[in-house]
């Protein structure tokens, strides 16, 4: 077993030449004999005729079974990008995610599975900087379905506390089952023997258990990026047990917060009855044994049934907070710093929001409170001005496209009740931007807003921190955020207190220098020491001490031809109803 580490892979990268490199605990580097090469594939002029290639973005075929370290995602870690000519090419996304796994991703020569983000192009897998890129076709049906109705509106919206009211549609889910069978097959086949296989995020939460069906001798990882609802909320899903088997498919399951990994094995319990300890879940194995024992209190499994041990735990994820010091500290961002602030009138004080045009950030609630302030006469537009970026976000579906109607309307009420013909209240871009600008943005605002009202990290208060280099700056956070379990020296916030979060943008306007930086430096300690290398160096620790617990078990071989096995059946959709009242004070919808 190969279970790849970020620190050690970064120096083995430097020096593998024709050897493979994993680190182990004490830091001591194994040599490991060079994977098999991939050979050439012939140019295939109906399926690859869009794609141009290059020294850096080879199309070659990969051999199935070569890879020892294999990500799944939703999205692949690069962006198609058409040219004039009619011909694309391929660059690397600028995620935390990306930025992450790429050292480790290039120094092991993974793979990453995902979908290209065009509907109905099936591509060949190619080599990208390093990294091997293996295309998952999906139809327009797929994402019609698997992605923006049961990923985006049926589960978003339950993980984030029904902000919004969740849809279920069985034809959703059979196409999120289908899809996630999909993944799960093409993990198998890219996984060589005994591969480190790392899950991410909501929409393939069937796949850990459709990995272990297929390839029972891999180490299965699974994070899920956003928050975990408590059981009272979660059990509204009409396929919540499917799910939970799917994730307990996982030999480690991470989480945002404490309390997202507490509210999963609480629903582990109500909904199976296996015992957890801590961070630890007993799953009874399957072979010749039911997975609840009849009779028993609540199903629970009998105390002889042998057992493999899960981890639910928490991984805060993090960014790389060294690049963003170094492009805060660029002379030309700088500039283009002090040019924002010119270009806006120089106010005393400027405000910044940076979201995705997402129900669960609370911008209305934001501009609500800044509105208000600016109509009780706390905060002048002559003296203060918000910058709200909103970036494009689901806008093919109706919730996201009514969200973006009542932003709007709510910034014309304030710039037309409060604005001047030389200032206007509030600043409303609805773009994205590259990562460049948005540090320009921050080095420019003295106070950012971060009013989430579910979150499971929020980087964007992470990235702020990382960019004041002053050590100057306030950021006022939700502490619904998960970012609130980390920088415990923000103004911390309920922002459906809206008098709460008025008086603490007051607060944050007004505060003094020396204590402003008091509260900064402590936080710019937690951002640089905790990044995003120590997040994906401890979740794949976590990953190999799970390994060495279970070595001695003995798994049957992998088959030799993958099939589809429908391990999770759509049509038993409503079949895992539990009689069991609810536990009576141990749930809340904020837990």
């Amino acid at each position: 077993m190969r279970i790849p580490s970020l620190t050690n892979s970064r120096r083995a990268g430097e020096r593998r030449g024709h050897f493979r490199a994993r680190g182990s605990a004490n830091g001591r580097l194994v040599a490991l004999a060079a994977p098999r090469r991939a050979r050439p594939a012939a140019a295939d002029p109906e399926r690859n005729t869009a794609i141009t290639t290059s020294a850096e973005h080879e199309t070659n075929d990969a051999a199935d079974g070569e890879f020892s370290l294999v990500v799944l995602s939703n999205r692949l870690p690069v962006d198609r990008v058409l040219h004039d000519d009619g011909t694309a090419s391929w660059t690397h996304s600028p995620g935390g995610l990306v930025t992450a796994l790429e050292p480790i991703m290039r120094a092991n020569e993974g793979a990453w599975i995902g979908w290209p983000g065009v509907a109905d192009h099936p591509l060949d897998p190619f080599l990208s900087d390093g990294i091997w890129i293996i295309p998952v076709d999906l139809s327009a049906e797929d994402l019609e379905n698997y992605y923006e109705g049961f990923s985006n509106d049926t589960l978003w919206p339950l993980y984030h506390d029904v902000i919004a009211q969740p849809t279920y549609h069985r034809e959703w889910w059979e196409t999120y089952v289908e899809v996630n069978q999909r993944f799960a097959e093409a993990g198998a086949r890219a996984a060589a023997p005994g591969a480190t296989v790392w899950v991410q995020d909501y929409q393939l939460q069937l796949v850990p258990k459709m990995l272990r069906e297929l390839r029972p001798d891999l180490t299965i990882g699974f994070f899920n990026h956003i928050p975990f609802p408590p059981y009272g909320i979660y059990a509204q899903l009409p396929w919540r047990t499917q799910i939970v088997e799917g994730l307990l498919g996982a030999d480690v399951i991470g989480f945002q917060r404490a309390a997202d990994a507490g509210n999963f094995t609480r629903a582990v319990r109500r909904l199976f009855g296996y015992v957890t300890r801590g961070a630890l879940v007993d799953v009874p194995l399957e072979d010749d044994q039911p997975l609840r024992v009849p009779g028993t209190k609540r199903g629970r499994v009998g105390r002889a049934a042998p057992t493999r041990t899960v981890v639910a735990k928490h991984f805060p994820i993090s960014i790389d907070a060294r690049s963003y010091e170094e492009l805060a500290k660029d002379p030309a961002i700088r500039e283009r710093a002090a040019q924002i602030r010119r270009d806006l009138g120089s106010p005393k004080t400027l405000m910044l929001g940076v979201d995705r045009l997402d129900y669960t950030k609370g911008i209305g609630h934001r501009l609500k409170a800044f509105g208000e302030l600016l109509a009780d006469g706390r905060l002048t537009v002559e003296d203060t001005t918000l910058v709200q970026v909103a970036s494009p976000s689901r806008e093919r579906v109706e919730t996201y496209r009514h969200l973006r109607d009542e932003i709007e309307l709510t910034v014309g009420r304030i710039n037309g009740d409060f604005g001047s013909i030389s200032h206007s209240a509030v600043n409303y871009l609805h773009h994205g931007y590259p990562r460049e600008e948005m540090v320009a943005l921050c080095l420019a605002a003295d106070i950012m807003l971060v009013t989430a009202l579910r979150d499971g990290m929020n980087l964007v208060a992470k990235e702020y921190v990382a960019t004041r280099t002053d050590d100057d700056g306030v950021l006022v956070l939700s502490e619904f955020a998960g970012a609130a379990d980390e920088l415990r020296t923000a103004l911390l916030v309920n922002p459906h207190d809206i008098d709460g979060l008025k008086d603490a943008m007051v607060q944050a306007a007004t505060m003094p220098r020396r204590e402003r930086q008091k509260r900064m430096r402590a936080m710019r300690k937690r951002v640089f020491e905790y990044d995003v290398a120590r997040w994906s160096d401890s979740f794949l620790e976590e990953l190999r001490k799970t390994h060495d617990r279970t070595e001695g078990r003995v798994l049957p071989d992998p088959p030799a031809e993958l099939e589809t096995v429908p391990v999770l059946d759509p049509g038993e959709a409503e079949l895992h109803i539990e009689d069991d009242p609810l536990d009576e004070g141990t749930e809340s919808a904020l837990s």
